[in-house]
C-alpha cells in the first residue's frame, strides 16, 4: 500500500527499538506527562462545570428565570399579564407572589425574606415542593396562617414544625402608644432544604392570600415563569416587554444573578489557561526527546540524504515521530480524564469513606458533594490545544534534522 515516504519511515522509527535506552526514556515520559496534563486539564474542567451546573440549578430553584413586576407595589391586573405570558411558548410556566422584608422571631430571632405564594402554582416555578425536609408546601392554605422556612433560619429561631413564630412586617399603623408594626402569629407548617445559605437562612414561604393581607396589598408584587430554556429569558423578556407596552418590568436570571455567574465563567476560563501551561510543561520534554533523536540518529538522516530524500521528506520524519508520541499521550490523556470526570463523585465519596475525610464542609461550602459534569466540547478544546502545541514542538527538531550535511555528518562514520 502506498504510503508517504516520510510518514513509512517515521513510524518504522518509531516502532523500532532504540538503541539509547535514555532517549526511550525522556520519550515515555513526555507521553506520561503529557497523559497527566490532559487528564488533569478534563478533570478540573469537568469539576468547574459541576460547580457551575449546581450552583445554576440550586439558584434557579429558589429564584425565577424571568420575573413581571409592576411599576408601583403591586400588579394590579395580574391576571391578564399572567395570561399574557403564559401565550409565550416558551413559558412553561408561570405563577403570581409577594415577596417583602420581614422580622420573624421565635425563640430568636432574624430578618428574612417573606413570600407569599399560591401552593398549587409554585412547582411550576420552583424547586421547593422537591426540597422539603419537613411538611409540605401544600399546608399554606388560605387563613391558615402557616409558614414554610428554610433549615437555617429555623435553626436560627429555635423553632420546628408545629411551632409559632411571629413576624413583624415593615407596615406601622397608629395606635396609643404611636406608630406600631403589623404583626401575625403564624405556625411552622414545612422546613425546606434548598442547600444555598442564602436561601435556606433567609427565606420564609407562606400563602399568597395571607400575604397580602399582612402587608395591605390588593395584589400580587410580581409574577414569575419557568421558561423551556433558561437561555431564552433575554429573548422572551424582550418579546413580554413589546407585548406589555412599558406597564410591567420583565427581569431575567441573568440581570439579578450576572456577577455570580460572570465570576465562575471568569474563574473557569483562567483555571484553564492556568493548566494549560501543564502542557507546555509536557510538550517541552518532547522537545528534548526529539532534539536528542536528531543528534543520535545524525547518521541516519545522512544516508538518506545521499540516497536522495529532500530536506522537507527528512523534516516530515520526525514531525510523525514527535506527533506519534504527542498523540499517543493525548489519547491516553482524553481517555483517563473523560473516565475519571465520569466517575469523580464516587471516587471521592469512596476516599470519604475510606480515609474519614470532607472534601466540601456543608457548613462551609453551598454543595457538600464534589460534583463533575463532562462536557464534551471542553474534551474538544484540550485535545486540540495539546495536539497544537505537540505540532509546534516537532518544527524546530525536525527543521533542525532538515539541515543536516551528508558530509559533515559522515566524515567519522
Amino acid at each position: 500500500m502506498f504510503r508517504p515516504l516520510s510518514l513509512f519511515i517515521g513510524l518504522r522509527y518509531s516502532r523500532a527499538k532504540r538503541r539509547n535506552h535514555f532517549i526511550s526514556f525522556i520519550s515515555g515520559v513526555s507521553i506520561i506527562g503529557l497523559t497527566l496534563s490532559v487528564t488533569a486539564l478534563i478533570t478540573v474542567m469537568s469539576v468547574m462545570n459541576g460547580f457551575d451546573y449546581q450552583l445554576r440549578a440550586r439558584i434557579l430553584g429558589a429564584v425565577s428565570q424571568a420575573t413581571i413586576s409592576g411599576v408601583g407595589s403591586s400588579i394590579q391586573d395580574w391576571p391578564h399579564a399572567l395570561k399574557i405570558a403564559k401565550a409565550d411558548p416558551r413559558v412553561k410556566g408561570a405563577a403570581p407572589y409577594v415577596e417583602q422584608q420581614a422580622l420573624v422571631q421565635g425563640a430568636g430571632s432574624s430578618g428574612a425574606i417573606v413570600r407569599g405564594i399560591v401552593p398549587s402554582l409554585e412547582p411550576q416555578v420552583s424547586d421547593f415542593n422537591k426540597h422539603m425536609r419537613d411538611g409540605s408546601l401544600d399546608t399554606l392554605q388560605p387563613g391558615k396562617w402557616n409558614i414554610v422556612i428554610g433549615d437555617e433560619l429555623a435553626m436560627m429561631l429555635g423553632v420546628t414544625v408545629g411551632d409559632k413564630v411571629i413576624v413583624f412586617a415593615p407596615r406601622y399603623r397608629g395606635g396609643p402608644m404611636g406608630a406600631m408594626p403589623t404583626l401575625r402569629a403564624f405556625r411552622v407548617s414545612g422546613i425546606f432544604a434548598l442547600g444555598m445559605q442564602q436561601y435556606d437562612s433567609g427565606l420564609a414561604l407562606m400563602n399568597m392570600q395571607d400575604a397580602e393581607k399582612l402587608y395591605g396589598l390588593s395584589g400580587p408584587t410580581g409574577i414569575r415563569l419557568h421558561l423551556d430554556n433558561l437561555f431564552h429569558a433575554g429573548a422572551v423578556a424582550r418579546h413580554l416587554s413589546d407585548e406589555f407596552g412599558g406597564v410591567y418590568r420583565v427581569e431575567t436570571w441573568m440581570q439579578t444573578n450576572a456577577n455570580l455567574f460572570k465570576a465562575i465563567a471568569m474563574e473557569k476560563k483562567v483555571m484553564f489557561l492556568i493548566l494549560s501551561l501543564i502542557v507546555l510543561v509536557a510538550v517541552i520534554n518532547l522537545v528534548s526527546m526529539l532534539v536528542m533523536l536528531v543528534t543520535d540518529k545524525q547518521s541516519d538522516i545522512a544516508i538518506l540524504r545521499t540516497l536522495g530524500i529532500t530536506p522537507r521528506t527528512v523534516m516530515g520524519v520526525f514531525m510523525v515521530q514527535g506527533l506519534f508520541v504527542g498523540v499517543m499521550g493525548i489519547l491516553v490523556g482524553v481517555v483517563c480524564g473523560v473516565t475519571l470526570s465520569l466517575n469523580l463523585p464516587a471516587i471521592a465519596e469512596w476516599i470519604e469513606h475510606t480515609f474519614h475525610v470532607q472534601f466540601l464542609a456543608p457548613d462551609v461550602y453551598y454543595i457538600s458533594e464534589l460534583p463533575s459534569r463532562l462536557q464534551w466540547s471542553d474534551v474538544g478544546w484540550v485535545a486540540g490545544i495539546a495536539f497544537v502545541l505537540s505540532l509546534l514542538a516537532t518544527l524546530y527538531p525536525a527543521w533542525r534534522a532538515s539541515r543536516t550535511q551528508p558530509a559533515q555528518a559522515l566524515r567519522y562514520e
